[in-house]
């Protein structure tokens, strides 16, 4: 789904799981924000060439934190592009996602993904891709769970922060948010920003009214 020149929300299905990964783009580069699951990279492959970006273009990859079905296709990925793509993450999920520690919510996996980040976000940093694109620190879902926005559009990629059901936003997805505390302060960093739709990697995209729900959720309203 094309949300605006150069940002397309991708729909990848895993076993009946739909998630959304989110594709940006310009003359120079391509972005990915998550990777989805174990044995996607192809479908990641087909998403991107339906819009027009070939694989070679992709030079970096965001992760906004250390889930199985974020990370899931990364080690593939890094294997075909090799030196060609940066990845990016925060500093408190880098250890789970180069294998370090266990996976904080998936570390049963007998052969958990893993792969290396070639750079620490921190945040209210801006990354000078496509358009820009504002590093908001989200802690909740996990210690280094982080949200996008984009600058160009205003969009807000939201990762697992939120979750959207039917065009709406449901608020924190509480079974798999380890501290509910951190995460609803989490929200009141999103009250601040000029948000016209949010993407949610579970139940895709929300716009309309958006900023108002947002800011009923972060009050506990809803």
């Amino acid at each position: 789904m094309e949300i605006s020149k150069g940002v397309e929300m991708l729909h990848l299905d895993f076993h009946g799981n739909i998630i959304h990964p989110v594709l940006l783009w310009d003359p120079e580069m391509a972005v990915l924000i998550d990777t989805g699951f174990p044995g996607q990279m192809e479908d990641l492959r087909v998403a991107m060439e339906k819009v027009g970006v070939p694989f070679d273009k992709l030079k970096a990859v965001i992760l906004t934190h250390q889930d199985v079905d974020h990370i899931g296709s990364l080690p593939e990925i890094l294997q075909e592009c090799g030196d060609h793509v940066e990845v990016y993450a925060h500093e408190s999920d880098k250890p789970y996602i180069q294998g370090e520690i266990p996976l904080l919510k998936d570390g049963h996996l007998e052969n958990p993904p893993k792969g290396r980040v070639d750079h620490t976000l921190s945040d209210g940093q801006e990354l000078p891709f496509c358009g820009g694109i504002r590093v908001i620190h989200t802690p909740g879902h996990t210690p280094g769970h982080i949200s996008l926005y984009l600058s160009q559009s205003k969009t807000l990629v939201a990762g697992d922060s939120m979750y959207s059901v039917n065009g709406s936003l449901g608020g924190i997805h509480v079974p798999t948010t380890p501290d509910m505390s951190a995460a609803r302060l989490s929200l009141k960093k999103y009250v601040e920003l000029d948000i016209a739709d949010v993407v949610c990697y579970h139940g895709g995209f929300s716009s309309g009214n958006v900023k108002d729900q947002i800011v009923e959720l972060s009050q506990g309203l809803r």
